[in-house]
């Protein structure tokens, strides 16, 4: 149990947070934003008696009709904001993979060129310095 100034103090911020008028925090109604709306600590609530958790539990179920229009309005926004901030980075994400990529093709032409310069070498070389004997077919 807990002191009734407690309880006045958490079924006021219930109020105030199904009426979209937060103090300190968004209007979201989770036990930790309750408590901290309320200036006590989570065990306030979790000692509270059945009546005022089943009240909450009840009026965060049922938010969306609790909620003003402005309210749902705004997290509309915040949604959207991060939704362009995702977007914002898949181009650095993908112009970052393809520059990823252009460095392996550089790799390997490197490879490619090296090893085309050895294949010319060797082909310019005698066949005595490479130790292999032509041998004249028979007629």
């Amino acid at each position: 149990m807990i002191r009734s100034s407690t309880q006045a103090r958490l079924d006021d911020v219930l109020t105030r947070l199904l009426a979209a008028q937060p103090t300190v925090t968004d209007s979201a109604l989770t036990v930790r934003i309750l408590c901290q709306e309320a200036g006590v600590g989570r065990h306030a609530y979790y000692r509270a008696d059945d009546t005022f958790k089943q009240k909450f539990a009840q009026a965060r179920d049922n938010r969306d009709a609790h909620q003003p229009k402005a309210v749902r309005l705004r997290e509309q926004i915040r949604q959207l904001k991060r939704d362009k901030t995702k977007l914002r980075r898949e181009p650095a994400q993908t112009v970052q993979a393809l520059q990823e990529t252009i460095r392996a093709y550089a790799n390997q032409f490197q490879v490619l060129a090296l090893r085309n310069a050895e294949i010319e070498i060797r082909g310019r070389q005698p066949a005595a310095r490479t130790g292999e004997r032509h041998r004249n077919p028979a007629p």
